[in-house]
């Protein structure tokens, strides 16, 4: 699960958009173009190889000055890319780079 892959996929179309991101996008006041932002030039920060039925990684860039955290899930024999949520990382469970998860 590299970014050339990732990218290639994102190229190709075979990106789906879960009802639940999609809505949770609107209520956070985040594009589709943010979110494909993160995708293609965000900073990896979190792997979760162990995610069913597809691995998964958390991705961060910060777009007009608003920090955001982009999780997907990639089916690697599939060839598909699901977008599973977005969201403006919370300083309750990040530390102030918006990469580091909080010792809570």
């Amino acid at each position: 699960m590299d970014k050339p892959f990732i990218t290639s996929l994102i190229e190709e179309g075979r990106i789906e958009w879960r009802k639940h991101a999609l809505q949770r996008m609107l209520e956070r006041n985040i594009t589709r173009e943010s979110v494909l932002e993160v995708i293609l030039s965000g900073e990896l920060i979190m792997r979760y190889d162990e995610d069913k039925p597809f691995p998964s990684i958390l991705l961060f860039k910060v777009i007009n000055n608003k920090p955001i955290h982009v999780l997907i899930s990639v089916d690697n024999v599939g060839r598909k890319i699901f977008i599973i949520t977005a969201y403006e990382p919370d300083s309750k469970y990040f530390e102030s780079d918006f990469r580091t998860r909080r010792k809570l």
